[in-house]
């Protein structure tokens, strides 16, 4: 039964889980990008962004609670250094996972986790696409063009009722 399980426990026993996430962790605030198994990234998702979350207000305290999680003081300066100048505006959302298909050996399923705000291809796609205009598909809006449709659409409605 599966009464109870919250989360996936990856196959791992509670340690070596730990370590894993905190170490997978460390290597996604150091290095921006890692590529892993869809079943991790998930998993660590749900572990680094509550921290990213944490390290928006810079205290003592919340330091030290980062630490428990990366133990690591490069990711604990990068993490409240670089990854929070660009990601403190956001509200949620820190990471994507983005899938890159199957491995050889055992054909997991395979991704890549990113931080959002360092990904600068996604980000010169994303700029252009907000400049669009929206334009609707009716006519230029004059008064000739009305009255025609109306007729166009009560002939359609005819013949649908004959087909009948």
């Amino acid at each position: 039964m599966r009464h109870g399980k919250k989360f996936n426990h990856l196959g791992r026993t509670a340690s070596h889980r730990k370590a894993m996430l905190s170490n997978m962790a460390n290597s996604l605030i150091l290095h921006k990008r890692i590529s892993t198994t869809l079943a991790k990234a998930k998993e660590l998702k749900k572990y680094v962004e509550p921290l990213i979350t944490r390290a928006k207000e810079d205290t003592t305290h919340n330091r030290r609670v980062a630490f428990s999680y990366l133990k690591n003081k490069e990711g604990i300066k990068a993490l409240f250094g670089e990854v929070i100048e660009k990601v403190g505006s956001r509200a949620g959302g820190y990471t994507r996972i983005i899938k890159t298909g199957f491995r050889l050996g055992d054909n997991a399923e395979m991704c890549i986790i990113e931080l959002v705000d360092f990904n600068e291809l996604m980000l010169k796609d994303a700029k252009p696409a907000k400049k669009t205009t929206r334009r609707s598909r009716r006519g230029t809006g004059k008064a000739t063009d009305a009255p025609a449709a109306e007729v166009s659409k009560t002939e359609g409605n005819t013949e649908e009722k004959s087909a009948e």
